[in-house]
């Protein structure tokens, strides 16, 4: 029996975003634990053999702490074989794979990797939101809202600085404070899109204003799992109208 840990990532939310090795990967599987955001038809996918326990990872939610399911993973991959963590987006996107890597190497058990979709480019693409877009954004930043429950990310002020569009991870329960610092810089007027339960058929978008998107939040009753997404790329539309005259009027289309 081979000890193996794959991990792999199941993409935002809609089961057939998987990749075709991640399914694979799957298929071939021993055991498998998962995180709350994966959906289970993906679990179908596994043999009749394989034994599957649900380890959570689900903000406000009862989960298993890193380090148990760090020890699980020993566990299973000793007692089963080739164990797949199945974790929601991508593995290297706030999905602590380094340390489950880490640790399952630690005691000699080989590791593979299988990139995933992640929710903060493919549920903004999902709305035709363009993170990037010539003459309107040159870059994008995916950011954590919190460091922990009680703080905010210092590393947003930065993003408030920036031109660039901001893609919010993990930021819904400090949305008020957010929305305060961006426009404490001057960005009250910045086009914003929060869109829960991306990719999945009860997907929820609002759409508005830096200084008016948390009084619509509160309105539509907006959860986690969301992502939010700051910039001038969320209504490319008409920001796209506006640069198109602007570069007839220069003969710049940059």
């Amino acid at each position: 029996m081979k000890n193996k840990l794959t991990l792999v990532g199941a993409g935002p939310g809609d089961p057939e975003l998987i990749t075709l090795k991640g399914l694979k990967a799957i298929q071939n599987a021993d055991s498998i634990l998962y995180d709350a955001l994966v959906s289970e038809e993906l679990l179908k996918h596994a043999p009749a053999h394989c034994v599957m326990q649900y380890v959570g990872k689900r903000f406000g939610q009862p989960s298993m702490k890193q380090d148990e399911i760090n020890q699980l993973i020993v566990e299973f991959a000793f007692k089963y074989g080739n164990v797949v963590r199945l974790k929601g987006g991508d593995p290297f996107i706030f999905g602590r794979a380094p340390e489950e890597i880490q640790h399952a190497e630690s005691f000699g058990i080989e590791v593979d990797v299988i990139p995933g979709l992640s929710s903060a480019t493919a549920v903004a693409a999902s709305n035709k939101i363009a993170l990037t877009q010539r003459g309107i954004s040159r870059g994008f930043r995916v950011i954590t809202g919190t460091i922990s429950e009680s703080e905010l990310n210092e590393d947003l002020i930065t993003a408030a600085h920036s031109g660039e569009t901001t893609v919010i991870l993990m930021g819904m329960n400090k949305l008020q404070l957010i929305t305060e610092l961006f426009s404490t810089f001057g960005k009250a007027d910045l086009p914003v899109a929060i869109i829960q339960n991306g990719t999945l058929p009860n997907e929820k978008v609002v759409t508005g204003l830096v200084k008016d998107i948390y009084g619509k939040a509160q309105q539509e009753q907006l959860k986690s799992p969301a992502i939010i997404v700051i910039g001038e790329s969320v209504d490319w539309r008409k920001a796209f109208e506006k640069v198109t005259v602007e570069a007839k009027g220069n003969n710049n289309e940059w």
